[in-house]
């Protein structure tokens, strides 16, 4: 249990890398929003955002650098609430982070959220937006919204269980090796003033599904395979010779609170990379789908993710890292992220599965998105998830060449799955 005061807690296990590997032109950000069939009402929502930031003390914080470790320190005012600008997750500069690591935004009838990955994760900020949203539709609409669904009651004091970094209560006995091979790479043209691209990709859950079904696969295995596929077409075209291509690995997020007991806020996930070796020869889509469902049944159990995690938490307990000074912890982390970080895998592709509401929220609610920033080197990420009976596919991308996106959405069809597609392209 996380004994630190709400003023002042230590960065969990898996958040200690973001504020070492972040640059000026780079910071780990992802986004979840709301569209509502209304127009949003900023003041409303300022007044909803003071009501809820008391209840989720972990995220309503700084990053603090200390002379061992960054740390997180409460905020002593409520953040404003802003208007949205012309593309997601926009890099939040040092000064921002030291002020408040998260912002509330609004465009017309969207609310978004958008977190500095060293406060929580996927689910973590699906239960603040959830909160959010529940506090802004009471108060607008005088109505009672019920705690159910990840809606916490905004009238409860927090639960210390909710601030634990459960990396640490279930570290285990046996470590696994993180060592992987190289990934094939992505590469485009760099935007010069990082503008970041969005595709938005809409499905029918009832084209998809089917699809899935009938491969005898989970959805998330079909949407990794599919974009394997798409990265090996582009691989192909960037390296003709067989030999001198990489293997191509999508790296897939797991919530570890689907396998161990956590009713933590803050970063509670791992990473698992399955894929193809295409130096061995070309592999047919139903061999691609194969090969993800069982690197992906074999890897996701409690066994192998305490082993994975363990060896996380065993990094940090190392001796000779907790006495080095920050400047040279972040050296040290920088390196190793460089190593084992974004070079393992082509993209990340993250399913957050099918979001609910409660039905008096619901009403009020058109569509969720999750939009994953992207990374430090790695062009391309990919947030899904799925709500009432449509899949939200959000692909961004810092360059200019729009190659996976159109791979993607072009292999969907191949399959006979219409897709929507929408983007910011200026």
């Amino acid at each position: 249990m996380n004994t630190d005061s709400p003023n002042w807690m230590r960065l969990d296990n898996a958040a200690k890398i973001y504020p070492a590997v972040r640059k000026r032109s780079w910071s780990a950000m992802f986004r979840l929003s709301a569209t509502l069939n209304e127009t949003i009402e900023p003041r409303v929502l300022q007044t909803a955002l003071a009501a809820t930031l008391k209840r989720f003390p972990s995220l309503a914080v700084r990053l603090r650098r200390g002379f061992f470790w960054y740390y997180l320190e409460g905020i002593q005012s409520v953040p404003a609430v802003i208007q949205d600008e012309s593309y997601p997750c926009k890099r939040m500069t040092k000064d921002e982070i030291r002020r408040c690591a998260f912002r509330v935004l609004y465009y017309n009838n969207r609310i978004a959220v958008e977190f500095f990955h060293a406060l929580t994760d996927g689910s973590g900020g699906m239960v603040f937006l959830k909160t959010l949203l529940a506090e802004y539709l009471s108060l607008k609409h005088h109505t009672e919204i019920p705690s159910i669904e990840g809606v916490l009651d905004r009238n409860m004091e927090p639960n210390p269980g909710e601030l634990e970094d459960s990396f640490f209560v279930h570290e285990g006995d046996i470590k696994q090796s993180r060592r992987e091979e190289k990934s094939y790479r992505l590469k485009g043209t760099l935007e010069p003033d990082r503008f970041l691209h969005l595709t938005a990709g809409t499905v029918c859950l009832s084209d998809i599904l089917p699809v899935a079904k009938r491969h005898s696969v989970s959805l998330t295995v079909l949407l990794v395979s599919i974009m394997i596929a798409a990265v090996i077409d582009i691989q192909n075209k960037d390296i003709s010779h067989r030999r001198r291509q990489k293997p191509v690995k999508i790296q897939v997020p797991v919530n570890l609170r689907q396998f161990f007991k956590s009713e933590t806020l803050r970063n509670f996930a791992l990473y698992i990379t399955p894929g193809v070796d295409p130096r061995m020869g070309d592999y047919s889509f139903a061999e691609i789908l194969k090969a993800v469902h069982h690197k992906m049944g074999g890897e996701l159990n409690d066994k192998n993710l305490k082993a994975k995690l363990t060896a996380n938490v065993r990094s940090e307990k190392n001796l000779l890292l907790k006495i080095m000074p920050l400047f040279i912890k972040n050296v040290a982390l920088r390196t190793v992220y460089n190593i084992i970080g974004e070079t393992t895998s082509s993209v990340t592709l993250s399913n957050m599965g099918i979001i609910k509401l409660p039905p008096e929220m619901s009403a009020y609610v058109k569509r969720m998105d999750f939009i994953l920033g992207a990374l430090a080197k790695n062009p391309y990420n990919c947030g899904v998830l799925s709500y009432g009976d449509k899949l939200y596919i959000n692909i961004i991308r810092t360059v200019r060449e729009p190659v996976l996106e159109h791979g993607f959405f072009t292999y969907l069809r191949k399959l006979g799955i219409p897709v929507k597609i929408e983007s910011n392209r200026r």
